[in-house]
């Protein structure tokens, strides 16, 4: 029975309506330490204060195996431009990848580095690393004085065209991607280029799925764009990188800003296309597959959905699955199939689906594919047809060793 608010006074309700806007850039830059690369100190200095700020500074330390200079260069450059940056201690290494987001305690030592440190809300935190560090120092930084401001340095491609330049922030739990998190804009994210350079294959590959997913949905023009260049991207020419970086920051950019619902409070996401398998794929597999090399997946997955349903037309499903190979993405693996037939087990992939509207809220949405460059939202789908769409990638991959 529906029971009806009687107020206990003649009083009215008070309504307030709070606008707030976010404002940051995304940079575009090499080398960022160098000492004649004012870029990060003009950042800081920005904010009008004549004051040096303090900086407490996170490096991925998955990054030092490969930049074994880059502690000593951040020290030489914050004395350079000591007017403005006062590094309130030595940079703070922590582990990259996906640990770094399933262990509370790295969020913790973070907490106690910005308690320690008498960081206030007008220091900086500058977190320099892949998405997953990003994603935890973000989540730390904005829960730390209700929100510290942060600064970016994003140094795999996945993070320098996706999860590093957008405004959220998390750390998984409960066995879920992400349960932990906030929406949080950086104060800004500085991309170097430079840092490509030392990426494993795996790495600089596997970042490439998010560019694949963002032009699926949103611009056919890029998506020729980066299946004209699959040969060159698969073999690390450095100028086709740079492009994809920044057609896909721009297009993810433009959706945060223009979708009418940067902080996701409806139901529907169509940047996380492909995402609802990729995010159960990774725990399947103890994340031991990269974000991207799940994401590719997913969209394999789902866009062979789409084919099978009626909505996508084979020559545009073969096109992408096409592409997803040309730039050297496995499509079918076999934890796709595991447990496939015990709804109940942990590991049964279809369990994704009510995770991932859990993770929504609201109604389960999922997007699929009516062309390229052309996504349309389903509320519901058919599991029998996605068996069927996972048989289907199994024999693409047997068909194309």
């Amino acid at each position: 029975m529906l029971i009806t608010h009687k107020p206990s006074t003649s009083l009215q309700p008070i309504q307030q309506s709070v606008c707030v806007n976010f404002n940051y850039d995304v940079y575009f830059t090499n080398g960022l330490f160098q000492l004649d690369n004012p870029l990060l100190a003009q950042v800081i200095a920005a904010d009008g204060e004549i004051t040096a700020k303090k900086v407490l500074v996170i490096v991925d330390g998955g990054l030092l195996k490969h930049q074994h200079g880059l502690l000593k260069q951040i020290s030489v450059y914050a004395d350079f431009y000591s007017d403005v940056i006062n590094l309130s201690d030595a940079p703070i290494i922590i582990p990259g990848g996906e640990i770094v987001k399933n262990e509370p305690r790295f969020v913790e030592q973070i907490h106690q580095m910005i308690d320690a440190a008498g960081l206030c809300r007008h220091s900086y935190v500058l977190a320099i690393g892949g998405g997953a560090l990003l994603d935890m120092v973000g989540y730390a930084a904005a829960t730390a004085h209700r929100g510290i401001r942060l600064i970016r340095v994003p140094t795999t491609v996945l993070a320098q065209n996706d999860s590093g330049i957008g405004v959220k922030n998390g750390i998984n739990a409960y066995g879920k991607k992400n349960f932990l998190g906030t929406f949080m804009p950086p104060y800004a994210v500085l991309n170097d280029f430079d840092f490509l350079t030392s990426l494993s294959d795996r790495d600089w590959r596997s970042g490439i799925a998010e560019a694949v997913k963002v032009a699926l949905i949103k611009d056919a023009d890029f998506f020729e764009f980066i299946m004209k260049s699959a040969d060159k991207l698969a073999a690390r020419d450095t100028r086709a990188m740079e492009q994809l970086i920044y057609r896909c920051a721009q297009l993810h950019l433009a959706h945060i800003a223009n979708s009418g619902d940067p902080f996701e409070k409806g139901s529907s996401r169509p940047l996380d296309f492909g995402h609802w398998a990729a995010h159960k794929l990774e725990d399947i597999t103890n994340y031991k597959l990269r974000h991207g090399e799940a994401v590719a997946i997913g969209i394999a997955l789902d866009t062979t959905y789409s084919y099978l349903t009626g909505l996508l037309p084979q020559s545009e499903w073969q096109k992408i699955l096409g592409t997803l190979e040309t730039l050297g993405f496995t499509l079918y693996l076999s934890a796709l199939r595991e447990q496939l037939h015990q709804p109940e087990h942990p590991h049964y992939l279809f369990r994704g689906l009510s995770e991932f509207r859990e993770h929504l809220g609201g109604k389960l949405t999922i997007i699929l594919l009516q062309g390229i460059g052309q996504k349309i939202e389903v509320n519901q789908v058919d599991i029998s047809v996605y068996k069927q769409a996972i048989s289907m990638l199994q024999d693409w991959e047997l068909s194309h060793p």
